[in-house]
């Protein structure tokens, strides 16, 4: 059993945290752009605010809140930097499948003598892995777009081997982190390196034959029962939806913020002692977007809690967490997402002024990242949801629909 590094702490508390953090994350919005990660002030305070253990079960020095908290401390954090609230929720929420697939062996060993677990990864199987003697694997590869990289102590990812899917976790000692993140549009901060692993030799108890976008959660999990806690029983796919969503959320929050400020510093042109915030239509713009917001985050909020009662059902045996499930909350996660982006770009963005979408400005970078957002999961994920939920509800497969490109 690993001591928690603060007992006693309360949801509300953890909450409370990422609210006060948002002007000194606001503040370092450029320079996290610039080190392509945030820096490590940032960490630090998220060392001591306790953000990578919310999902970290008691047993292993975690808070073990439940999903609803988690997703409302990443809308607080991506309030103050979009790239940060990003790469923190892509680094802490893994720790979820991890502690749902390996066995107590493998956890004893991950979270050692200090529960110090951070954790990036990438959906797509990448690489290969091939059997070194009974007792462990050898994996080779290089493994893009790995959130929160820089800040990892390990890596939950996916390869082949001999064809089949394997989900690993490898400790930082076994893989780099290349400094090939430069370039994006947006999401610039969020540390989506590529790393890469030359022949790395791993346990084969840190290694399962199954795929993140398919657990073996049904009926409970080898998680569930080592805690005591159904969360460690969900499937992934429409969690990992729920944390973009949260992002979104808290980066549309960020320019209703930003566009307030805008409109009641801006004068106008032939009334100099007025602004625009006096205007009717400024005023309308600013309460239509926030009405919108304020739908996806109840949206984001109650799918969370949708989830949790999925797991509950599923381990009391009342029903399983299917895949049909899985994609109905997925899809309601990813319409929050779609929400937050339409309402950024279509009210706040285009009415805020060309001068605010010049470089170096926030409203260009929150355009930026929400706009690189809905490349990743817009074309390549929202409409393989919408034909899966289609057949769902038709009684037709739809296994076939994958869910990434």
């Amino acid at each position: 059993m690993t001591a928690a590094p603060e007992t006693g702490l309360t949801e509300r508390e953890i909450i409370e945290r990422a609210v006060a953090l948002r002007p000194a994350l606001l503040a370092r919005q450029a320079e996290t752009e610039r080190l392509t990660h945030y820096p490590e002030d940032t960490h630090d305070d998220f060392l001591r605010a306790g953000f990578y253990r919310i999902l970290q079960p008691r047993r292993y020095g975690g808070h073990e809140f439940g999903l609803p908290v988690f997703y409302r401390v990443v809308v607080e954090i991506a309030r103050g930097c979009p790239s940060t609230g990003w790469a923190l929720s892509l680094t802490a929420a893994h720790v979820l499948q991890a502690c749902t697939v390996f066995d107590e062996k493998a956890q004893d060993e991950l979270f050692g003598t200090d529960g110090d677990f951070r954790a990036a990864s990438t959906v797509a199987p990448v690489g290969i892995a091939q059997s070194d003697g009974p007792d462990h694997v050898i994996l080779d590869g290089t493994w893009p777009y790995s959130s929160g990289a820089p800040y990892s102590t390990h890596y939950l990812g996916q390869t082949l081997r001999a064809g089949t899917p394997v989900l690993f976790v490898a400790p930082r000692s076994a893989w780099t982190v290349l400094d090939d993140w430069r370039g994006a549009l947006g999401l610039r901060g969020t540390g989506s390196n590529s790393i890469r692993m030359d022949q790395a030799r791993v346990p084969a108890h840190f290694t399962r034959e199954t795929s993140l976008l398919d657990l073996p959660v049904e009926g409970g999990s080898v998680g569930s029962e080592l805690h005591g806690n159904p969360m460690y029983a969900g499937r992934a796919p429409s969690f990992f939806h729920g944390e973009l969503a949260a992002v979104m959320v808290g980066t549309a929050y960020a320019a209703a913020d930003e566009y307030a400020r805008i409109v009641a510093a801006r004068p106008l042109l032939l009334e100099p002692d007025r602004t625009r915030a006096d205007l009717h239509d400024y005023q309308r713009h600013l309460g239509e977007a926030l009405g919108v917001i304020h739908l996806a985050e109840a949206a984001l909020r109650q799918t969370s809690e949708d989830w949790m009662e999925a797991c509950r059902r599923n381990v009391s045996g009342e029903a399983p967490f299917t895949a049909v499930e899985d994609n109905r909350l997925a899809l309601t996660f990813l319409n929050a997402g779609r929400m937050a982006w339409d309402v950024l770009q279509g009210i706040l963005f285009r009415t805020a002024g060309s001068r605010h979408a010049r470089d170096g400005e926030r409203m260009q970078r929150y355009f930026r990242d929400a706009a690189t957002y809905w490349t990743h999961v817009g074309p390549g994920m929202y409409e393989p949801l919408l034909r899966r939920v289609g057949c769902d509800t038709l009684g037709l497969p739809s296994e076939h629909i994958a869910l990434i490109p």
